[in-house]
């Protein structure tokens, strides 16, 4: 019988833990002493909402931002921008950059298009697509070689590449101009919906995986003797999860077409970051090698000292970094349809920006996914607002985004103020 009653003490806790008043006063410590996280991002993403809501009626004549169909737009607009954001993640935590990210997706889908194109090479789109991979791999291969390895800093191997590689881009494509994006498959990732049932399925399972993730984590620590929080601050998290999750399925569910062909369903890509996001959220909460990048982010010559191999974590890195901006690439492929010679170069600043303002330092060792895809919307509303204003001159959205991200940049470097100052007190 008592092999049946530990399972669940494990699960629901023994009332040794702390209460969740006493890690509500934690959690409220570590705001104050800069420990901030996602909040600041979370806080700018509610005033925008708000913002719009009321700026865009009073503008136009009607309400265009509040609804079904521009909140599944919204979807679409941020999925590459929050993936690209997540790339940076892996090595922005060790206080590196990436400049060379989004044109690095924009040599790959050039490959794509040129060997996918019905008219040439002819090749299947699920080849093209691995190849593509592989190009954005390689180039992490590259750029780990030069800074983990040989060290050269990361800001001059990538703005180098970021030159570079805007050449290679017209090389590939010549003089041919745009090309469509021909593989059905790769068009529908943006322009395709669920079944209004498999969104409901995909939520279930996610919190299923949540649930069955926290029941581990708990039976893990009681076994190693690790004292637990309170059950009910998970508990508090996933409700929470269910009942945001239930909203977006909910309005996405709703017709979002004026016409007699109706149009709903939670977008494609949509479960496709979020799966994304959660195996690279498990890499870095979960296993070594992300303890191990936020030891370095935090302190390289400590974790080095430590037997931590600090090159090989680098350079994997930077292979996830380019392989998963590849996979921005294919969104954002998906959404415009099409790939020219110029295709990512304005992006990576976005994408840095958008990992900033979510909460992501720039100094390194501090920051989540979760974080990196909050500022991606942060940034995707803000364009995506300032597109539905009418007579808007189109530099103010760059205006604003700036103005975004040096905002966040200063707000990240007072939080670490503070908090050295805060460690420096106790």
């Amino acid at each position: 019988m008592s092999d049946l009653r530990e399972p669940m003490t494990d699960f629901i806790g023994s009332g040794r833990e702390g209460s969740v008043l006493d890690q509500a006063r934690s959690w409220w410590q570590r705001v104050r002493n800069g420990d901030m996280g996602a909040l600041p991002a979370v806080a700018g993403f509610v005033v925008l909402v708000i913002l719009f809501a009321i700026l865009i009626p009073a503008i136009s004549g009607n309400q265009v931002f509040l609804t079904p169909r521009n909140f599944a737009n919204l979807m679409n607009q941020a999925a590459p921008l929050v993936m690209l954001a997540a790339a940076l993640v892996f090595v922005i935590l060790l206080g590196e950059i990436d400049l060379s990210a989004a044109v690095t997706y924009g040599v790959a889908m050039c490959a794509f298009v040129i060997l996918n194109n019905p008219g040439g090479i002819a090749m299947h789109w699920t080849l093209a697509l691995l190849i593509a991979l592989l190009i954005g791999s390689a180039t992490g291969l590259m750029i780990g070689f030069f800074v983990a390895r040989v060290g050269v800093p990361s800001f001059v191997v990538t703005l180098g590449l970021f030159l570079g590689y805007q050449g290679l881009e017209l090389t590939i494509i010549g003089s041919g101009g745009a090309y469509s994006i021909q593989a059905p498959e790769i068009i529908a990732i943006q322009n395709s919906n669920l079944p209004v049932w498999a969104g409901w399925v995909f939520l279930a399972i996610c919190l299923a995986v949540a649930i069955l993730l926290q029941w581990r984590d708990r039976a893990q620590r009681r076994r190693a003797g690790v004292p637990d929080g309170s059950i009910w601050i998970p508990v508090i998290k996933i409700g929470v999860v269910a009942v945001l999750g239930g909203g977006v399925i909910a309005v996405l569910n709703l017709n979002r077409s004026s016409g007699s062909i109706p149009l709903e369903g939670v977008p494609i890509v949509v479960p496709i970051v979020v799966a994304i996001l959660f195996v690279g959220t498990f890499v870095l909460d979960r296993t070594k090698y992300g303890r191990y990048l936020y030891a370095i982010g935090g302190n390289a010559e400590a974790a080095r000292r430590a037997g931590i191999k600090v090159v090989g974590v680098k350079w994997i890195a930077f292979v996830i970094c380019s392989t998963l901006a590849v996979v921005a690439g294919v969104f954002q492929a998906s959404y415009v349809g099409s790939v020219d010679a110029a295709f990512g170069r304005g992006d990576v600043l976005s994408g840095v920006a958008a990992a900033v303002v979510g909460g992501v330092s720039l100094f390194g060792g501090r920051g989540r996914l979760i974080h990196a895809a909050t500022g991606g919307l942060v940034i995707a509303v803000i364009t995506n607002g300032l597109g539905l204003i009418r007579n808007l001159p189109a530099g103010v959205n760059y205006l604003v985004t700036g103005g975004v991200l040096i905002l966040a940049a200063s707000v990240d470097a007072l939080s670490r103020l503070r908090s050295s100052r805060a460690r420096i007190r106790g």
